[in-house]
């Protein structure tokens, strides 16, 4: 559906390769240092820093994306021109933040000019990066606005003038700058920026020599380093796509290495690498709009999503143990596989500052505080290391990292300021010591690569504004909501279906954040009043908002495994459904037993549940990949999936039903299994 000037969703490098150059390179580092500076010392107000950070997304991306792909200096030139316009709405705010609020609701003429030119810009912005989905989503709520006075029944409004539409959604913060662009220019940017440092200080290639050397020579052992690496890489970047297209170049070609179908290896790598949004302690950014959503601590989201995370990659885990064994695939030889405590040993430093993040998130700090805390301590270690490099004797090496200990411990007393001066210190002194020019640049390229991998979330943030002010001015959620609730009264599980069936379809056309804002606002308010718990409903939203992104027709994630693999992305889709498969049915399981996601019950209850969805999981595993201790016969299957559901039902007998049933399969095929080894032994 893109036209010549639009990138493929998700392609934020424009066509300029992995770095940036001339102007654009130095519009991303001030971009990358203005949220730096605002997130630790938050010296304008919410709403500027809104405005500006809204500001540098669409300077950017006009400049990356100009109109025919800048097929001529004059119209690089008009991309350019378009960026700064876009970038003067946010100086706007700044200079005028007095005068807007005081006659808030009341435009001036140049208050037209920049709302209008605000709401097309970033409507055509986020055009230019993710395609016409979302944006074709978004102009339908704001039609909707405008003319919804004209519709038939319940779905008409009172009506609104245009200029209620412009002052909503361009000014205050209910529109275009409401909280998900909040959570964009605060907690997203700051985390993004947080993983491409450590991406960059080698924490890819640590995560990858780990899994290797743990897992690598097991049965299946390259699908299962895919999900190990996968999986620690989403603990710190919280994107699915981006997680695909870095671990995936290692892990897609060793998995069809060793015998895994390019389709089932590109299945694995986006199940694996989409399971990250929801693996604490960072997740995705929807986590962090949900807690700001719902106003609930950020560690109680985490809680919640820490065991469906598990059992997600448990999932994914057994799934590719199975196929192997279908397949009889073994491991890596075991002198190949890089020793596990060694890469630990080498490069242990890039984990504190995980460890530090995750010690002051669960310590009750505040997310932006810890990410920048983390953020911090990221950079001394990079600079700290290249200044140490040169000294030879351990014992001053260790004093040297003592010292550099206790002067980090100084934002205890005097804050984040901390950070930077030690930071500047140590970049002074690796010009001094004429050492660190790699780690200056690695640096200079995070700054540049934070600030071009936030640009598709940022612009996704501050579109969906649209249809937050849009439900905010017309009340329209209630009117839907009112209809499913009516539906739910007298069927729970058909309202959960028809709102998992509506994430799904949203997630063709537009990424997890604007999926999950979008269905939040419409259907969790609905699964609240239906008593599903609040986290609960917001997680369930969540869920289904991910695995969009493995189904088909569009399939983000699958689609940018697809180059990877050599194949196309509808068959790599219909693997990650595959492997994917438990994580359909958990987010049930938490409605009907919301002790999995520790809402309800004591230990005892969360126990049973994760019992009862680890058989489940076991089940459907074999039921989805046929084998288990042997193949599967087609009837075997079916007993193994229908025995799984009783387990999930939460109605009486069930749960004896299924554990039952589950016990005679299991004899059976073991029985059998056997009884086919011996013949084939004897012949």
């Amino acid at each position: 559906m893109n036209d010549h000037s639009s990138p493929q969703p998700n392609d934020t490098t424009g066509g300029h390769g992995s770095s940036l150059t001339g102007a654009i390179f130095w519009v991303a580092i001030a971009f990358s240092a203005y949220q730096l500076w605002m997130a630790s010392f938050h010296p304008l107000s919410s709403q500027v820093i809104r405005a500006i950070h809204v500001g540098f997304v669409l300077l950017m991306i006009f400049a990356l994306f100009p109109p025919m792909g800048g097929r001529s200096g004059l119209w690089r030139a008009l991309g350019w021109l378009l960026g700064l316009a876009g970038f003067a709405t946010g100086l706007y705010q700044w200079f005028f933040e007095a005068d807007l609020t005081q006659r808030a609701g009341d435009l001036t003429q140049a208050d037209w000019v920049v709302g209008v030119l605000l709401i097309v810009l970033v409507f055509e912005a986020a055009r230019r990066v993710m395609g016409w989905g979302l944006p074709l989503v978004c102009l339908t709520f704001l039609l909707y606005a405008l003319f919804g006075q004209h519709l038939p029944g319940a779905l008409a409004h009172r009506g609104y003038g245009m200029d209620q539409v412009v002052s909503t959604l361009g000014f205050g913060t209910e529109g275009l700058y409401g909280t998900p662009t909040y959570v964009s220019s605060t907690y997203i940017f700051l985390f993004i920026l947080f993983g491409a440092f450590l991406e960059q200080a080698g924490m890819i290639r640590l995560f990858n020599d780990f899994a290797m050397g743990t897992v690598g020579h097991t049965r299946g052992g390259p699908a299962k380093v895919s999900v190990i690496s996968s999986g620690l890489m989403g603990t710190i970047n919280g994107s699915g796509v981006a997680n695909v297209v870095t671990t995936g170049q290692f892990t897609i070609p060793l998995m069809k290495r060793f015998g895994y179908s390019p389709a089932f290896a590109g299945g694995v790598e986006a199940t694996s690498s989409m399971g990250g949004q929801i693996m604490p302690p960072v997740m995705g950014a929807v986590a962090f709009i949900m807690a700001e959503t719902i106003n609930v601590p950020y560690i109680q989201i985490v809680k919640a999503a820490l065991i469906p995370a598990i059992l997600y990659f448990v999932t994914a885990f057994w799934m590719v143990h199975l196929e192997a064994g279908r397949k009889g695939l073994m491991g890596l030889p075991k002198e190949e596989c890089p020793n596990p405590w060694t890469a630990v040993r080498e490069r242990w430093y890039l984990l504190l500052p995980l460890v530090g993040l995750v010690a002051l998130l669960f310590s009750g700090y505040t997310p932006l505080f810890s990410g920048t805390v983390g953020l911090g301590l990221t950079v001394i270690l990079i600079f700290g290391a290249a200044v140490i490099s040169g000294v030879k004797a351990m014992a001053l090496r260790g004093l040297a990292w003592v010292l550099l200990g206790f002067a980090c411990a100084g934002f205890f007393q005097f804050g984040v300021g901390t950070f930077f001066v030690v930071s500047a210190l140590l970049i002074a002194l690796t010009f001094i010591l004429r050492t660190g020019g790699d780690a200056r640049a690695l640096a200079v390229k995070a700054l540049v690569d934070g600030a071009r991998h936030a640009l598709p979330v940022a612009i996704a943030c501050a579109l969906v504004g649209v249809i937050i002010g849009v439900i905010n001015l017309t009340g329209v959620a209630a009117e839907l909501g009112g209809h499913i609730i009516a539906i739910g009264r007298e069927s729970l599980f058909l309202a959960l279906v028809l709102t998992m069936l509506t994430c799904l379809i949203l997630g063709m056309g537009i990424p997890t954040i604007p999926n999950y804002i979008i269905t939040s606002s419409l259907a969790a308010p609905v699964l609240l009043e239906l008593g599903v718990p609040l986290i609960v409903s917001h997680m369930f939203v969540f869920y289904f908002g991910i695995m969009a992104d493995l189904t088909p027709p569009v399939a983000l994630a699958c689609f940018a495994a697809a180059p990877i693999a050599r194949e196309s992305g509808l068959k790599i889709s219909m693997q990650a459904i595959r492997v994917a498969i438990a994580g359909f049915i958990v987010p049930f399981m938490a409605v009907y037993s919301p002790a999995l996601m520790l809402q309800s019950g004591d230990w005892t209850d969360t126990a049973w549940i994760v019992f009862k969805a680890l058989v489940a999981i076991a089940m459907w595993g074999a039921a989805a990949i046929g084998f288990l201790f042997g193949r599967l016969n087609p009837v075997e299957r079916v007993v193994a999936f229908a025995s799984a559901s009783f387990l999930v039902v939460a109605l009486p007998l069930t749960d004896e039903i299924g554990l039952g049933a589950v016990a005679v399969f299991l004899a059976w095929h073991f029985w059998r299994t056997r009884k086919q080894r011996a013949l084939a032994a004897a012949r």
